[in-house]
């Protein structure tokens, strides 16, 4: 399917996915003079509040996904977990961007982290672990303790068991579906930071801040910037990052979740790559001329990137299951309160969030 690029107001983009960020997503387009068409097979996706265009249907109709994509100008997605037959059917009807091999490869963490090698990106030794004996021999290899994690559906702590004696491994291995599984050894790193970074059609590329994360229950409680990090470590990041979509050949926005390790000089691991706009980037709708949802659509259009020049400090707070209760009442003038229109609230399930701006004098 040949691209068609600087796509102009009207055009009608179609989201894979109907969560919040592509609520978000959507939001930003009509901001932009776009349409959107949101495709989910969940008939309660936040997303359809924002855009009359929806389908509700499974990812594997492909009568419905056919329609879809006679309905819509370009193809995008707000979750990884797009099975690849879907995207590879929208691919041969619509540009998707990103494309489906960006999909592919941040799916599988195995396959993600050979990809990082061949770039020569830093991550975790680890091993594939097919059976018991493949788990006993990673271990001897690695050491404990270890991560044990699915190679796919992973997100937000699932998916994962920590194994620090030996004598865990069987229940872990016997735990955790789909298999195969792979072993991480553990890395003793000092903060996780995460650099969202875009490329455009024509191959721009811009990288927003590093933002300094702390996660609480495995889910992502805080992201701050500036990260706490020296400015020569911040420009390595974006550069990893700056070297993986250019490698993927993305179009759109990618986050990149890093470990910094400690040492005389620290030094960063990729921890993992998500093709899609970040939850660790939602301050930048607070604080930067251009948000990541903006540039998001600019790059899937054809548009030339926006500045990502952020004008002051930030804080973005998850509002986790009841935590939503905070809005209105504990607010003030420095806070900017984004909720997700759900309304069954659940524990662990993401509600909205908070941009705090902190202000300079």
């Amino acid at each position: 399917m040949p691209d068609i690029s600087s796509l102009p107001p009207g055009t009608m983009i179609g989201i894979l996915g109907g969560g919040q960020l592509g609520r978000m997503l959507s939001l930003a387009a009509s901001k932009l003079g776009m349409r959107t068409h949101i495709y989910c097979p969940d008939a309660h996706s936040p997303a359809f509040e924002v855009t009359p265009h929806k389908t509700v249907a499974a990812y594997d109709d492909e009568v419905a996904l056919a329609a879809f994509a006679d309905a819509v100008d370009v193809i995008t997605y707000e979750f990884e977990n797009v099975p690849a037959k879907t995207a590879e059917f929208l691919a041969a009807r619509k540009p998707l961007r990103p494309g489906a091999n960006a999909l592919a490869i941040s799916q599988d963490r195995l396959a993600e982290k050979a990809f990082l090698a061949s770039k020569n990106i830093p991550v975790a030794p680890h091993r594939a672990v097919e059976s018991l004996a493949d788990l006993e021999a990673a271990i001897d290899a690695l050491g404990l303790p270890a991560v044990l994690k699915t190679t796919r559906l992973g997100y937000d702590g699932k998916g994962q068991r920590v194994i620090r004696e030996r004598t865990e491994a069987a229940a872990a291995f016997a735990e955790l579906e789909p298999k195969p599984l792979v072993l991480e050894a553990f890395v003793p790193f000092e903060k996780e930071i995460s650099v969202v970074v875009a490329r455009s059609l024509s191959g721009e590329v811009k990288s927003f801040d590093a933002a300094e994360n702390v996660h609480r229950h495995h889910i992502l409680f805080t992201s701050t910037v500036p990260a706490a990090i020296s400015p020569g470590l911040e420009k390595h990041a974006a550069m990893l990052a700056k070297v993986i979509v250019v490698a993927l050949d993305y179009v759109g926005v990618l986050g990149v979740e890093f470990f910094v390790v400690p040492g005389e000089r620290p030094t960063l691991l990729v921890n993992e790559i998500a093709p899609r706009v970040h939850n660790s980037g939602h301050w930048t709708e607070a604080v930067c001329l251009t948000d990541q949802f903006e540039q998001h659509i600019r790059a899937i259009l054809g548009w030339p990137l926006g500045d990502p020049a952020r004008l002051a400090d930030a804080v973005m707070e998850n509002l986790i299951g009841d935590e939503v209760a905070i809005v209105p009442t504990g607010l003030d003038g420095n806070t900017q309160p984004h909720l997700y229109g759900k309304t069954d609230v659940r524990p662990g399930r993401k509600m909205g969030h908070i941009n705090r701006i902190v202000r300079k004098d």
